[in-house]
């Protein structure tokens, strides 16, 4: 879902020719699946669109290709810490939510930071942690001019 969010959000910006976004879990227990039905569904209804998407997993092979690493939870942030650490490179790790204005002055990585997984909860999950990516995407969309001139 954030993947589709984002590539909207940067899109709309105009950045789509300067950032890539991409999506992979850091399990193996999804690879190769198709996205949640729920999650499509929840997209559609919100006009995004997540074409062809199938799960992958990261490993740290992937360090040396990104600038900026963003993930849902804290379990995640650890796993992804483990990889940086064990790769030659150094991306940004940063918790998705902590774009989120109302939550920036917490510490990664800090619980409140975590976008719950709606899928074993109720199905108005999807949209509740739709609305949590799109409020976290607004906030990274408005920092990316700086971190772009930044990066120059």
């Amino acid at each position: 879902m954030a993947e589709a969010v984002l590539r909207d959000r940067i899109e709309r910006a105009g950045l789509a020719d300067k950032i890539t976004v991409d999506s992979a879990g850091t399990g193996d227990w999804h690879i190769g699946h198709n996205a949640d039905e729920r999650a499509l569904n929840t997209l559609s209804v919100n006009d995004y669109s997540l074409v062809s998407h199938r799960s992958r997993q990261i490993d740290s092979t992937w360090m040396s290709e990104l600038d900026l690493i963003v993930v849902m939870d804290s379990s995640n942030y650890t796993n992804v810490e483990y990889m940086i650490d064990n790769s030659d490179h150094s991306p940004e790790l940063v918790m998705f939510r902590a774009f989120d204005p109302e939550l920036s002055h917490l510490p990664m990585p800090h619980p409140d930071l975590d976008v719950p997984d709606p899928y074993y909860g109720a199905g108005d999950g999807f949209t509740t942690v739709l609305h949590m990516i799109e409020r976290a995407s607004d906030g990274l969309i408005s920092q990316l001019p700086q971190r772009l001139n930044a990066a120059r």
